[in-house]
């Protein structure tokens, strides 16, 4: 059986074939970054905005140019025949709408581009954006336009200390929007923040479920180098979290988790030239597969616990 409703299911279920991600860097900058809001960014965020992966400038400035080489990436792996355009670097909404609609239709008017998912914050999907995105789902009513949500936990103390920037209710209120303009919302949590318990870790999981958050990315806390949180770890301050207890904590969540929810990420593979802590995230198929056994070992799946008197 299926022990959780993945991206891949979804895909292949919505569009008949299994689509591959191209991260793209468009040039933007962060609130957090830029002394709008501050100037280094969340406590884990590396140079490259959580951007590591996507397809450098350098020698590809436009956006066509970033997908061909992304495509190139893949080689002969086999795959489906279109791609997701991912605006991963830094905060994707933080432009002028024009020059956002200029960069998101250049994506959009590639043949083998299925849609764009786009990667910012909830601060920074003002009302004239929103209405840029509503135009181009009506202009390219055949692909699709996804929002990706970088929420990370709904504690507010826990927030201020890795430095997000805004408090919950952004958050819910441009979920709301998003979701009156019908543009799925796929949001990000990240596991094991320093300070918060399982029980914190639950708490959003059930605020996720309760906002309708159409997908969910679950991400291991990874310590990079030139961060903050690099700076916490090496004077002893965070302890990473075992393969074992990060484990126990997505099958804690996925069984907390709506089934109706697309799982877009199980954990996160961080650049090995940057990865501190913990080593054993480099192996992302260990990582993926120990999950995978586990649940199925235990009878496990996405929604076992979940009820909508628990989560309302």
């Amino acid at each position: 059986m299926t022990r959780f409703y993945s991206l891949s299911d979804y895909l292949k279920d919505t569009y008949g074939e299994k689509m591959y991600k191209i991260a793209i860097d468009a040039g933007f900058t962060c609130p957090n970054r830029d002394g709008t809001l501050g100037v280094g960014g969340c406590i884990f965020c590396s140079a490259g905005g959580s951007g590591d992966y996507a397809v450098s400038r350098s020698g590809h400035p436009d956006i066509r140019a970033q997908l061909a080489a992304g495509r190139a990436l893949f080689g002969n792996k086999t795959m489906g025949q279109r791609c997701i355009a991912y605006f991963q670097a830094y905060t994707n909404t933080y432009a002028p709408p024009q020059r956002l609609r200029e960069l998101y239709a250049e994506a959009l008017c590639e043949p083998s581009v299925a849609g764009i998912s786009i990667a910012t914050r909830p601060d920074c999907l003002p009302e004239n954006v929103m209405t840029t995105l509503v135009n181009l789902r009506e202009q390219f009513p055949d692909k699709f336009v996804w929002i990706e949500l970088g929420l990370q936990t709904i504690h507010e103390e826990t927030a201020a200390l890795i430095r997000r920037g805004y408090p919950l209710e952004v958050y819910d209120s441009c979920v709301a929007s998003l979701q009156q303009a019908r543009i799925p919302v796929v949001t990000h949590m990240i596991l094991g923040l320093p300070g918060e318990s399982k029980e914190h870790m639950l708490s959003t999981i059930a605020h996720i479920n309760n906002v309708r958050s159409w997908g969910i990315k679950l991400q291991l806390l990874h310590v990079l180098r030139g961060t903050d949180l690099a700076t916490l770890y090496e004077s002893g301050r965070y302890e990473p979290l075992t393969l074992d207890a990060y484990t126990e904590l997505v099958i804690a969540c996925l069984e907390r988790l709506s089934p109706d929810v697309v799982v877009h990420r199980l954990t996160g593979d961080g650049p090995k030239k940057l990865l501190l802590a913990p080593l054993w995230s480099a192996d992302k198929r260990n990582v993926l597969n120990t999950i995978q056994r586990t649940m199925k070992a235990r009878g496990s799946y996405q929604g076992r616990l979940y009820t909508e008197r628990l989560h309302s």
